[in-house]
């Protein structure tokens, strides 16, 4: 799942680089970096919840 996650969140930012999504705090083509950050913190959090149930 993080996999795919991570595929949506990399076409995501490509698509704000070239047209921004205009989503509130994403209107500017250089706001791509907060999506960046939002991936990161999700397959992190994943990532936790993984090892913790195993």
């Amino acid at each position: 799942m993080s996999k795919a996650f991570s595929l949506l969140m990399l076409v995501l930012m490509a698509i704000q680089i070239v047209k921004p999504l205009g989503l509130p705090g994403l209107r500017k083509r250089t706001d791509f970096w907060k999506l960046a950050l939002i991936a990161i913190a999700a397959i992190s959090l994943t990532a936790a919840i993984g090892h913790w149930g195993a």
